[in-house]
């Protein structure tokens, strides 16, 4: 594959020259203090990302008026000069590996909440217009002393940026934040001189931009994050915003971010975290938009961790560097493999929200499905083993394959031995559909490394205790993974009943008629697979809503495709019977009717499949368990579990 050359291109912001064009854009993490000071593990975060070869890395949502403006629990400060001995250390740690680094400044606004992030106070916004995500909370009006007060406090941060060492500032006015919100008619109907018309609604931004580079002077790149298009009736529109990027070049911007929409923006949040289902560079044409307008470089985001892509993207001129963030916190060597030409060797994100994103909005420090030393680079750095062993791993899904890579990178002999004919495990069946296609990758990027790692495969093994004494392992992981849950209802064994994966695996078909029976995230997500094939689907769930075990920011999409395909959903209610006719279901008042069906498909759950272990005490002098044969779960429970195990062997 030829070599990547605009990617690793030197660019200049304003002054300041970066080594390349990978941009690691501002991620809420939550691994600073509850206080909002920087802590060790934040430090090491950020310079893993420095280390792996990211040219600038933004850092989170940096508050700058505490608690009322804050994003969430827990974000950084700047609005005090006893938190610059943090973001000092910070600057240094990046450093050391030649990245550069900035704040990025935020306010909330009417987009926080007073429970969580505000602590008690009431939100504040240019208008008091309520924001349905996050609680419809009334904001209070800010007042004209108010006003100049923040506008201040934003220049205060932008000193104490960069008198800690750092070496550029982002002005985050994207994603309906304060700044946006002052921008936007859809939430400025002020009639001062803060609002009325396009001069009074630009002028807080104005100020902000002006005053910061009174401050910081000349030299110090002013980065600002923009939605070029916040995607909801009566907001700012994409022409909007390219009037928006030309004012604020002139006042002194030295670049823009270009994202897109706002927290009310349909589907919710979808458009801040593209989703699993959205397409590569979904942001890309605002990006060119708004760079035709001006002369200043111009960053995109929006699910760009393919580095092929991001190449073309810079070689056809649509934008001049890249915002790469979830694939950065999946594998932060990213830039450096990239460089390379390693690609195969670059783990790569799902794009599943689950564990950053969905993590984050459950109020907890940021996670990865899929690399589970997000957050935790100390403790999880390997080490060679003490003693190389013979291990043995029974099961090659996602925990066995990974549990096989990292006991061979620790120097182990591993063996690997799947009953099936195929590595993939429940990623066979999770990938099937079109819109999975980030966890086929994920998947092929497994049984690469397995077999780069030298580890010895054997495909169509049925494992039995007396193999493993013929074979003496010193250690064996049994990885065997999960089996559907057969619902007790008669019927539920028929000729027209299937469960998911036999579906999606492609080993039954499918009458136009369709009910599945469970409408957790696989029964959901199967729902939108047949339907966009043209199948007629309904959903039965005894549960009042469908996708429940999903994040918000993942089902909120996965919800907007379903009615948009029409798929009917029978909430509250429970089948009774399957016939040949379809399905017999009663809803919580009793009512019973017949949901007619060619087939049927189960999506009723998982439950563990280990028959292995209990059978192995005495054979084997290290045995252990990981994966859906333990619990059955998402990917991360099981990737976690392996690599666990893997570095204690």
């Amino acid at each position: 594959m030829a070599k990547l050359t605009r990617l690793f291109e030197p660019v200049k912001i304003g002054k300041l020259e970066l080594k390349n064009r990978i941009v690691m854009p501002a991620l809420n993490t939550k691994l600073g203090t509850e206080w909002g000071a920087m802590s060790d593990r934040m430090i090491d975060y950020y310079a893993e990302r420095a280390k792996g070869g990211v040219a600038l890395i933004i850092i989170e949502n940096t508050c700058i008026d505490w608690p009322v403006g804050k994003a969430g629990t827990n974000p950084i400060r700047a609005d005090e000069w006893k938190f610059i001995q943090g973001l000092h250390d910070l600057a240094e740690a990046v450093h050391v590996y030649g990245a550069k680094i900035a704040t990025q400044l935020h306010h909330a606004g009417r987009q926080g909440s007073s429970m969580t992030s505000a602590e008690g106070q009431q939100l504040v916004a240019p208008s008091p217009i309520p924001c349905l995500p996050t609680g419809a909370e009334m904001p209070r009006e800010l007042t004209l002393d108010e006003i100049e007060a923040i506008i201040g406090k934003y220049i205060f941060a932008s000193t104490v940026t960069k008198s800690a060492g750092f070496d550029a500032v982002e002005v985050h006015g994207a994603h309906g934040y304060l700044i946006s919100q002052f921008m936007s008619p859809y939430t400025n109907k002020r009639e001062d001189e803060y609002g009325r018309d396009f001069e009074g609604r630009m002028r807080f931004p104005l100020r902000i931009i002006e005053g910061i580079r009174i401050a910081t002077g000349p030299d110090f790149p002013i980065i600002f994050r923009i939605s070029a298009d916040e995607y909801i009736e009566g907001g700012l529109t994409l022409e909007d915003n390219k009037l928006i990027a030309q004012r604020l070049e002139s006042a002194g911007v030295d670049v823009f971010n270009v994202s897109a929409g706002i927290y009310e923006s349909p589907p919710w949040f979808s458009r801040i975290f593209p989703t699993m289902g959205m397409p590569q560079g979904c942001n890309v044409s605002l990006a060119q938009e708004i760079k035709k307008v001006v002369k200043t470089p111009v960053i995109v985001a929006g699910k760009l961790g393919d580095p092929i892509l991001a190449e073309r993207i810079i070689k056809e001129g649509k934008a001049d560097l890249i915002a790469i963030g979830r694939a950065l916190l999946v594998d932060p060597e990213l830039p450096r493999k990239a460089y390379e030409g390693r690609f195969e060797d670059i783990r790569p994100c799902i794009y599943c929200n689950e564990a950053c994103a969905g993590n984050v909005s459950r109020m907890w420090r940021i996670g990865c499905v899929v690399n589970p030393a997000l957050g935790r680079e100390k403790e999880y750095q390997f080490e060679p083993a003490m003693k190389a062993k013979r291990v043995l791993v029974v099961g090659g899904g996602p925990a066995g394959m990974e549990a096989a890579r990292i006991a061979s990178l620790r120097g182990h002999s591993v063996t690997l031995l799947e009953q099936q004919k195929v590595l993939g495990g429940q990623l066979l069946a999770a990938s099937a559909p079109q819109f999975k296609q980030p966890i086929r990758e994920f998947m092929e990027y497994l049984k690469t490394q397995v077999k780069k790692q030298g580890v010895k495969v054997q495909l169509g093994k049925r494992v039995t205790p007396a193999l493993i004494k013929r074979l003496k392992p010193d250690v064996v992981v049994v990885a065997t993974g999960a089996t559907h849950c057969i619902p007790n209802i008669p019927g539920a064994e028929g000729g027209n009943v299937a469960t998911a994966s036999a579906i999606l695996l492609g080993r039954k078909n499918t009458g136009r008629e369709v009910v599945i029976i469970g409408g957790g995230e696989v029964g959901a997500e199967l729902a939108w697979h047949l339907a966009e094939q043209g199948k007629k689907v309904t959903i039965v769930e005894m549960l009042g809503a469908v996708a429940m075990d999903m994040n918000m920011f993942s089902r909120l999409y996965l919800m907007d495709k379903l009615a948009e395909l029409g798929i009917e959903m029978l909430l509250n209610t429970t089948a009774q019977e399957v016939t040949h006719k379809g399905v017999v279901a009663v809803d919580s008042e009793g009512n019973k009717q017949l949901i007619k069906a060619d087939t049927v498909i189960l999506a009723a759950g998982f439950k563990c499949n280990n028959p292995l272990e209990k059978r192995l005490k005495g054979i084997a002098p290290e045995v252990y368990s990981i994966g859906d044969c333990v619990k059955p779960g998402k990917i991360e429970g099981a990737i976690g579990a392996a690599w666990r195990v893997a570095c204690q062997i």
